[in-house]
């Protein structure tokens, strides 16, 4: 995956939003205002994604480039390595898995006007 594919597949959720609240290297995206994916953009040498903590760790067992949230919530969090190992198909279904976890968490009211968007 490149960093454009990254970029398109991102945006093309609902109610997504492009943020540099880390400074003007670290893209961030969220959705209703929570972060679902961030990257480094100049290097693009990994993306950190939301995980459920059990998935997270079968992730990190099952594959080498997938490590606990580099400055992140290593719980919550994971890091991809994009080293060419893992393929595009997982890494888009691991995107979609993490924006869809933001979404469950968010309130009612915010998945109600998330759905009307």
């Amino acid at each position: 995956m490149d960093l454009e594919h990254f970029m398109r597949w991102c945006n093309a959720k609902k109610a997504v939003t492009e943020e540099f609240p880390f400074g003007e290297n670290i893209l961030v995206y969220k959705v209703m205002g929570k972060m679902f994916a961030l990257t480094d953009v100049d290097q693009f040498a990994s993306i950190n994604l939301k995980v459920d903590p059990e998935q997270g760790i079968l992730l990190q067992e099952e594959y080498a480039a997938v490590q606990p949230g580099y400055h992140m919530n290593k719980k919550h969090w994971i890091t991809v390595v994009l080293d060419g190992s893992v393929p595009n198909r997982l890494l888009q279904q691991w995107i979609d898995n993490s924006y869809n976890l933001v979404v469950s968490g968010l309130t009612k009211k915010q998945q109600n006007a998330l759905r009307e968007a």
